[in-house]
């Protein structure tokens, strides 16, 4: 409560002035005339639903979000680096579609493909996240018929109310489908797996918000929380660092094609942040060794960022997302798996030219978190792994929380899904693209210097299909001669 103060205060003053004047001073008008505006507009605070810190914090709060929502996205464009890169239009454009479109996860051992959206809801947990942030989020994907990511924390009950289409994430502190000594539960993770809302499962390697371990601080380990975890309450809650269930490339693919028929043959992938190239050219070798491959693969940047443990945890750990989707795309093509194969972008993307540079570098569609967060009002404090989130979306503090309603906060992720994969259409159409598979790293210009500009496919190397089956280039033959489907190495 102590963000009415302010406003209580104001309220008390305005009272006091106002009784003054009436009794004959008439010059306390001059400072009850604005106090009872101050009051009008801290009300008005209270009783609206668009930013949740204006409603916790009544007339305070306004002073937070004149400089929040533009830094952020000023912010997001200057960490990734793509300030001097642009595309290439067509000179004979196209009309957008009257639908976007949509990408059909699902390899020759899936039986319950999906179409996914071009941009969709990232992994965030509910821990991490507040119930009504998730909720919300959840409403939202449900409006826009977009998927929305559980984070590793469980599939909550929060998620389900929601009512969108939910991608389950496993980590490895598995979480939802967890034995009492923290191992996996198959029992339980098919049981849930089986739900109508899970259209997809996920199996977190890694992430580059936190490379390999993850935190959610005692702080916001609420009863609830823990009851959905299978932790005590109050208690840092560290995830371990590695799957119990498998320890090499080969028993990790073993374990997604058993997961997948746990699953009822439902699209299952992985999410790691890309580190060594030859490791991920080992589990390409075990995939290739056993006949078995995932889904999807979502690639997450080394700059993404998380609403659970403290910034910076993992700092320098793991490739940008720009070379780790160029490392996947071309060791899939390389192996030539990239057709069985829908690879995914995650990690600081926000806006429409945003999803079709993730496209050009070699994604099949992207997920947002950071931008999602914003839409439903966070203000970047970075007090995420307090409890104390002033806007509600990272906490699980009642009194914050009631600042995020649900109603208002899902059809603006809604409308701003829309509006992000509408720009995203509209670029790929003025590029003279019809669709997402027509785009070429050609596409994407880069200047190097003031008067040097060049292409993505002059940038970076480009694998032909199966390069690497049929002899691999000089610059990758050591990489993928040491690369063990039995060792991660």
């Amino acid at each position: 409560m102590r963000g009415y103060l302010p406003w209580a205060l104001v309220v008390l003053c305005a009272g006091v002035a106002s009784a003054t004047a009436s009794a004959g001073s008439a010059l306390w008008w001059c400072a009850a005339g604005p106090l009872l505006v101050l009051t009008v507009l801290g009300g008005r605070d209270l009783l609206q639903r668009r930013r949740p810190v204006v409603r916790t914090h009544p007339l305070v709060g306004r002073l937070r979000y004149p400089a929040a929502v533009p830094r952020g996205t000023r912010r997001a464009a200057e960490e990734d680096g793509h300030g001097d890169e642009f595309f290439v239009p067509s000179m004979n454009p196209l009309r957008p579609p009257a639908e976007p479109p949509t990408v059909r996860v699902g390899g020759p051992d899936c039986r319950l493909p999906y179409d996914m959206a071009l941009l969709n809801v990232s992994a965030m947990s509910f821990g991490a996240l507040s119930a009504r942030a998730v909720l919300a989020l959840g409403r939202g994907a449900a409006l826009g018929r977009f998927a929305q990511d559980t984070g590793e924390g469980g599939l909550s009950d929060h998620h389900l109310r929601g009512g969108g289409d939910l991608v389950w994430e496993i980590g490895t502190g598995y979480f939802g489908c967890r034995t009492c000594d923290g191992d996996f539960d198959a029992r339980q993770f098919a049981d849930k797996a089986a739900l109508p809302e899970v259209k997809c499962v996920s199996l977190k390697l890694s992430q580059g918000a936190g490379a390999r371990a993850s935190v959610l601080p005692g702080a916001k380990v609420s009863a609830e929380v823990a009851r959905e975890r299978g932790v005590p309450v109050g208690g840092t809650v560290v995830s371990p660092p590695s799957h119990r269930v498998f320890s090499t490339p080969r028993e990790l693919v073993l374990f997604l094609a058993r997961i997948r028929e746990l699953a009822g043959g439902k699209p299952t992938g992985l999410k790691l942040c890309v580190g060594s190239r030859r490791q991920f050219l080992a589990v390409c070798r075990a995939m290739l060794a056993e006949g078995v491959t995932p889904d999807f693969i979502v690639v997450d940047g080394s700059e993404g960022g998380t609403g659970a443990g403290p910034s910076g945890a993992a700092d320098r750990l793991g490739l940008p997302l720009t070379e780790g989707l160029i490392t996947v795309h071309n060791a899939l093509v390389g192996t030539g798996l990239r057709d069985r194969i829908r690879i995914g972008a995650s990690g600081g993307v926000a806006t429409g030219p945003d999803v079709v540079r993730r496209l050009v570098q070699g994604a099949d569609y992207t997920n947002a978190a950071r931008a999602m967060m914003s839409v439903a009002g966070c203000v970047r404090t970075r007090r995420c792994h307090t409890g104390s989130c002033p806007a509600g979306i990272a906490t699980h503090d009642p009194w914050r929380t009631r600042g995020v309603d649900v109603g208002d906060t899902s059809r603006r992720v809604h409308h701003y899904q829309r509006a992000t994969v509408l720009a995203a259409v509209r670029i790929m159409a003025a590029m003279g693209v019809p669709e997402p598979a027509g785009l070429t790293p050609a596409h994407l210009l880069r200047r190097t210097d003031p008067t040097t500009v060049r292409s993505y496919a002059e940038l970076y190397e480009w694998l032909e299909p199966a390069a690497l089956l049929n002899g691999p280039p000089a610059s990758w033959t050591t990489d993928w001669a040491t690369a063990d489907p039995d060792t991660f190495g």
